[in-house]
């Protein structure tokens, strides 16, 4: 093993990197004319690559960059520079590549970032390793989109810096210039992060005048250095947005056990005020409508893994007044809601990791389905609902349906769609000599209730109507997911697709007896 270096004067959009899992991990370190820009590790192959990974260097060209790696140096006559990335042919076509849900085209993605809408378009940041496909080097990687559905991918907007690696964040746009980093009349998109060193994770802000093609970090970062007064690693994921009643800006921090609240007028100087125990990661706190009622509200703060509070907040302090509670479950994680949506759209619309794995490709993660938050009240209490937004509709082509069928006819009828890729499917299911029936694919389980114990899928779930043994079901199956939305999404889980092969039921309806009231089967179009 033998460290090495290469240079590059680059005229092309990008740089390749062969990867290979069967070398460790070694340092890699880019210069940029002669001055200190990113490192970085990567498993460089010094034979065969089992993928390649690529770094944008379009705003490099002229320059001249220089790697450093310490790792075997054989892997380093390997880089080259082109205007295509490896696969770019066969990009979104691959075998396993998710049909209707975002992924990137290289590398790992997990926590959705800086979700904000400006100028027409929907931003999605999200964690992002480019270089491999399992968790490290965490960038902010960045697509953009006009309805929420279809993607397009764009260069990485932050990097790796002094401070540390670029864990989850949020972003806001600064009307008003109260960070002073507007430029005439274009405000600034103001992102705040996690910087994450081995030391602690602090808090910075960076600044686009360009729709969030490109950032500027804020030259006096962090804005916020929490680890000593919590005595603690875990301070991460600043969520922020403009209090309008208070006039100034809110962040919400986690902190050790829960969620701390901080308040600014700038962005810059944040000041302490409060913290809610029992949470962990990526916090969320927003205001809705109880039943559309704009006059009847209730604050909503979640964390991570899908449990939430309701309550009130008067722009400094949070104070739950119920929950908490689970809406989600499943491969779902670190969802976070858009700011700045129109008030003329209104709603409250959330995107989600999904902790899913593609067989055989060079990337992994993906986005879930957005979906709209609402607040409803049901039997137990207001309760957050969450459903696809409307544009996925857009997607669904309807091309079967059928109304009071026994298991058999059901099954029977969906024979034709064994070899779909993807699908969408609506069922209401009737149990009334069955104390446990359910739908199955290929012999996984996608819904099982039991009557007896009242679980779906293992959890305690009960139908508006007590005495109902009834159960509608809307299902999104894509080439590596599915994702389950019952009863109008007042509950959802999510799962990976991992269907047996060898299993000849199919689509499959079980349980003695039942009756399937209603099924409806939906082609989904692909997204690319």
């Amino acid at each position: 093993m033998m460290a090495g270096e290469v240079t590059f004067k680059i005229t092309k959009k990008y740089l390749n990197f062969p990867v290979s899992h069967k070398v460790d991990r070694a340092k890699m370190t880019f210069q940029v004319n002669g001055k200190p820009d990113l490192s970085v590790v990567i498993r460089l192959a010094p034979d065969e690559a089992e993928y390649w990974v690529f770094k944008d260097v379009s705003a490099y060209k002229g320059k001249t960059i220089k790697i450093n790696y310490e790792g075997d140096e054989k892997g380093l006559s390997k880089i080259y520079q082109s205007d295509e990335f490896v696969g770019q042919d066969n990009i979104y076509k691959e075998k396993n590549r998710p049909q209707f849900h975002f992924t990137t085209r290289r590398g790992w993605i997990n926590d959705p970032n800086g979700l904000v809408y400006h100028d027409g378009e929907y931003h999605l940041f999200y964690q992002h390793n480019p270089y491999e496909r399992d968790w490290e080097n965490m960038h902010w990687g960045h697509a953009v989109s006009k309805d929420l559905i279809h993607w397009t991918e764009l260069a990485d907007a932050l990097y790796p810096d002094h401070l540390g690696t670029m864990f989850s964040g949020s972003a806001v746009i600064d009307y008003d210039n109260t960070a002073g980093f507007n430029k005439g009349k274009t405000p600034a998109m103001v992102a705040a992060f996690t910087a994450a060193s081995s030391e602690k994770q602090v808090q910075g802000i960076a600044y686009s005048l360009d729709n969030g093609r490109t950032f500027t970090k804020y030259d006096k970062n962090p804005v916020i250095d929490s680890k000593a007064k919590w005595n603690s690693q875990d301070t991460r994921d600043p969520k922020v947005f403009w209090y309008a009643p208070g006039k100034h800006w809110v962040l919400v921090l986690n902190e050790r056990d829960g969620h701390s609240i901080y308040t600014s007028a700038n962005l810059k100087d944040w000041k302490y005020e409060s913290h809610v125990s029992g949470f962990w990661e990526c916090p969320e706190l927003f205001e809705l409508p109880v039943d559309g009622d704009k006059n009847h509200t209730k604050w909503v703060m979640y964390g991570a893994s899908g449990t939430y509070m309701l309550g009130s907040f008067d722009g400094k302090v949070f104070t739950p007044e119920a929950g908490k509670y689970c809406y989600t479950t499943g491969s779902i994680y670190a969802a976070q809601t858009i700011t700045n949506i129109p008030a003329s759209d209104g709603r409250r619309i959330q995107i989600g990791w999904g902790r899913i794995s593609h067989p055989g490709m060079p990337f992994n993660g993906m986005m879930m389905l957005p979906t709209e938050l609402t607040l409803r009240t049901t039997k137990e209490g207001i309760r957050l609902v969450s459903a696809p937004v409307r544009e996925v509709e857009s997607l669904c082509k309807p091309v079967r349906s059928w109304t009071s069928l026994s298991s058999d006819e059901a099954n029977r009828n969906l024979k034709e769609f064994y070899d779909a890729d993807r699908l969408r499917i609506k069922t209401t299911i009737k149990l009334s000599h069955a104390t446990d029936a359910g739908f199955n694919l290929f012999g996984q389980r996608v819904i099982g209730y039991d009557m007896n114990s009242n679980t779906l899928n293992g959890r305690f779930y009960s139908p508006q109507d007590p005495t109902s043994m009834e159960l509608t079901a809307d299902i999104y199956i894509d080439r590596t997911s599915i994702e389950v939305f019952i009863d109008g999404g007042l509950y959802s889980y999510s799962m990976e697709r991992r269907p047996d092969m060898n299993n000849k039921e199919g689509l499959h309806f079980w349980g003695n007896r039942i009756e399937v009231k209603d099924l409806e089967v939906f082609s989904v179009d692909s997204i690319w």
